[in-house]
């Protein structure tokens, strides 16, 4: 089953590995009379693929994540709620945001690190002693990941700054043959957020470079890369995200050539990172019953993207810090003057973004 054959009719396109499997098992359950209750016990799982794989979440998508969601919150299994419990988010209702930013990574950190049969040892454990051993040994590697993510990134970071000709430029192509394979995709798409560049980040596997790529806006990754498939070994991916291995002695005429493909084609829109603000609201706007009607548009994702809203003439109230192991969050009070009351409506708030 590939719903994106050209002769397949299936309407929803954009299903996840895993969602294609789960449609592949309701079309088994249903051509041979068997009870759907058993497949429906796995919607946790299907939401993490959901979530993870950055899959578009709406029609089908949108339902299944809604209900996987609902397993995810009330009954997931085992395996899952070992991940929940080290994330730290056993006792909060969990989102697709915290699918993506906690319990994604941590899945895969074991296949970046070492190996991944440890995360599908985890997710089909029926034995909670066994399945917080894996955990432990999984967050072990997600530690790992991340200081190499954080170090890795500082290195290409570094590299950039100490060098004219690469700040100076249109795209980044880096090339360090002691990177680990495991943290190029997350170190390109740390470059791209810093600079807001088209990046790609390289290290050597079996005698060839190899690496990952990062897009911005609206500029199609995928076809400037193949425009340099003469001096490729493979490539893959879409428009904002691709992989491609090379020999190490065409990197420098690939960084040429896809320099001036970059160069002839981006746009200053491109290149310029933007927030779409769908509306300008004031603090004392924000109330419960404000809240629970934004609740109803979840879950949020790809396609439905949450939100974002502006307030205007707020200040910090003088209590902002950073937080967070690594101090890589920002915490603050903003107070909005109202004027007409006399009234200081504060909005408390706490930053997902990474401070590098």
């Amino acid at each position: 089953m590939d719903p994106k054959q050209p002769d397949c009719n299936y309407p929803n396109k954009e299903l996840s590995g895993c969602g294609v499997g789960f449609k592949l098992l309701q079309a088994y359950c249903q051509k041979n009379n068997i009870e759907q209750d058993e497949i429906y016990d796995m919607l946790d799982l299907l939401v993490v693929s959901i979530a993870s794989d950055i899959v578009p979440i709406v029609g089908e998508n949108r339902v299944m994540a809604y209900y996987g969601l609902k397993k995810l919150n009330t009954s997931p299994g085992i395996g899952l709620q070992t991940i929940i419990n080290l994330a730290g988010i056993a006792d909060t209702e969990i989102t697709i945001s915290d699918i993506v930013f906690k319990i994604g990574p941590r899945l895969n950190a074991s296949g970046r690190i070492e190996h991944g049969k440890k995360s599908v040892q985890i997710l089909v454990s029926d034995d909670e002693e066994k399945s917080d051993l894996i955990g432990e040994e999984i967050d072990s590697y997600n530690e790992i990941r991340k200081t190499l993510d954080r170090d890795i990134t500082q290195e290409a970071l570094d590299m950039i700054e100490r060098s004219e000709d690469l700040k100076n430029m249109n795209s980044t192509v880096l090339y360090n043959r002691d990177w680990h394979k495991g943290v190029v995709g997350i170190v390109a798409s740390r470059v791209t957020e810093q600079y807001y560049r088209p990046s790609i980040i390289l290290t050597e596997s079996n005698g060839l470079a190899t690496g990952s790529a990062r897009s911005v806006r609206d500029f199609d990754l995928y076809e400037a890369i193949g425009k340099c498939s003469d001096l490729l070994e493979s490539y893959g991916g879409h428009m904002y995200a691709a992989g491609l291995t090379l020999k190490i002695e065409n990197i420098p005429a690939f960084r040429q050539r896809f320099e001036e493909i970059v160069t002839n084609q981006i746009t200053d829109m491109q290149q310029t990172q933007t927030i779409e603000v769908d509306a300008k609201i004031t603090l004392s706007e924000i109330t419960p019953r404000f809240y629970r009607i934004l609740k109803q548009f979840a879950p949020f994702g790809p396609h439905n993207m949450a939100p974002v809203f502006v307030t205007e003439d707020v200040y910090d109230a003088g209590t902002s810090r950073r937080v967070g192991k690594n101090m890589e969050h920002l915490k603050l009070d903003l107070v909005e003057p109202d004027v007409n009351s006399g009234i200081l409506p504060v909005l408390h708030l706490t930053s997902r973004k990474r401070l590098i």
